[in-house]
């Protein structure tokens, strides 16, 4: 679950990350009176206004202005807000923004990049610093690997004292910035670690001209898995920055990725999920979406994932891939007949099932009324999913 730039830094706050006084705002009158506020208490005359969604790239897209004054903060929200967004990562659609972060603008003396994920290879948390901040951590990590320092923690051990003070030492700080960088990069993964992320970052952590280190921007994934964990946290989800179409397939249990192929799957198992759509590649289609119905696919769910790979147009055929195991293949076969009277499936449908019970759930489906192409081996539904499709393989 990705968190917005200013639910980020209120987590960092209470791990003393040192962040720039900030307020959200949700309309034009919001975010001057928040500019106002930070005039009065911090003593700002420069103000950052930035757009709030879950995508990276934001200033390239017009997302994140420089006021110097109350006056262009009221300009910049007005052009901000309701804005369709465009970044490298939200695609040629965009996001619409409807939230804003005001932040106390700071002078800016170096830019760095901080941050902590896992690294699947050695089972071990890595921090990464680099004196490259505030652009694309890939770029950097593609045209300048050596600007990368990383450190690695054991888990057995977890982060030491001597951790922090080698990754700024990396950074080429002294004195009090260097002390403070040593808490920021303390705090980051203490946060990273208590709040179950897959990643937490700090894009740019800047050196201002007063000499000292502040956290300007900030990025956390929250581990889905381990949000019954983290009740608080989970309450930060915001559904807008989600797709839709996932959203409701959570809500009926799948799970759902759309992409952008021809060819819908339904597949109970993740694993079995991805070889359908090799299967898909091999025909000559394109899958259209991930969707692993489960381990117990009813008749509910079945109908449930036909109305969500349908609403993609670009859907030209369906495959359902299912291997009986804990599901009876009939009783799948079943819910595929059911799902038919409720939906209208108007593309080519295949339905290949094995397991349990494979045989007697492919004659309830030859046997039906609904137009269906069955199959029990691989190689079978493949030929099936190319002649639907029309082309070669």
């Amino acid at each position: 679950m990705k968190l917005h730039e200013y639910q980020a830094k209120g987590i960092l706050r209470d791990y003393d990350v040192p962040v720039p006084q900030g307020i959200v705002a949700e309309t034009v009158d919001d975010a001057v009176a928040a500019a106002e506020r930070l005039q009065e208490e911090e003593d700002a005359s420069l103000f950052v206004v930035k757009a709030q969604i879950h995508a990276g790239g934001r200033g390239k897209g017009g997302g994140v202005k420089l006021a110097e004054s109350i006056d262009e903060v009221r300009e910049y929200a007005d052009d901000i807000l309701g804005m369709n967004l465009v970044t490298h990562q939200t695609g040629e659609e965009g996001q619409k923004v409807r939230k804003i972060l005001v932040t106390a603008g700071v002078d800016i003396a170096q830019e760095y990049y901080l941050g902590v994920t896992l690294d699947r290879e050695k089972s071990m948390n890595v921090i990464m610093v680099s004196t490259e901040g505030g652009v694309d951590i890939e770029t950097v990590a593609e045209e300048s690997p050596d600007q990368i320092h990383k450190v690695w923690v054991d888990p057995s051990l977890g982060l030491r004292p001597f951790h922090a003070r080698q990754l700024a030492f990396a950074m080429d700080l002294e004195g009090d910035a260097f002390k403070q960088a040593v808490n920021a990069i303390t705090g980051l993964y203490e946060a990273f670690e208590e709040t179950d992320s897959t990643l937490a970052e700090i894009n740019p952590l800047v050196r201002t001209e007063q000499g000292t280190i502040e956290a300007v921007d900030a990025k956390i994934n929250l581990d889905d898995n381990a949000l019954y964990r983290h009740p608080d946290l989970e309450e930060m989800r915001d559904l807008h920055e989600e797709d839709p179409t996932e959203v409701e397939a959570g809500e009926h249990g799948l799970s759902y990725i759309k992409l952008d192929g021809n060819v819908g799957c339904m597949v109970n198992g993740a694993g079995l999920a991805m070889a359908t759509m090799d299967i898909i590649k091999l025909a000559g289609g394109e899958p259209a979406n991930f969707l692993d119905v489960g381990g117990s696919a009813s008749a509910e769910t079945v109908e449930a994932g036909f109305r969500i790979i349908l609403k993609d147009p670009n859907v030209e055929a369906i495959l359902v891939n299912i291997f009986g195991g804990i599901v009876r293949c009939d009783r799948v076969a079943q819910g595929v007949i059911e799902a038919a009277k409720s939906v209208d499936i108007d593309v080519p449908l295949i339905v290949r099932l094995q397991g349990t019970n494979a045989e007697e759930g492919k004659q309830l489906l030859d046997e039906s009324d609904v137009t269906v192409k069955s199959a029990v081996l691989l190689k079978e539904a493949a030929d099936k999913v190319t002649q639907a499709l029309g082309v070669e393989a």
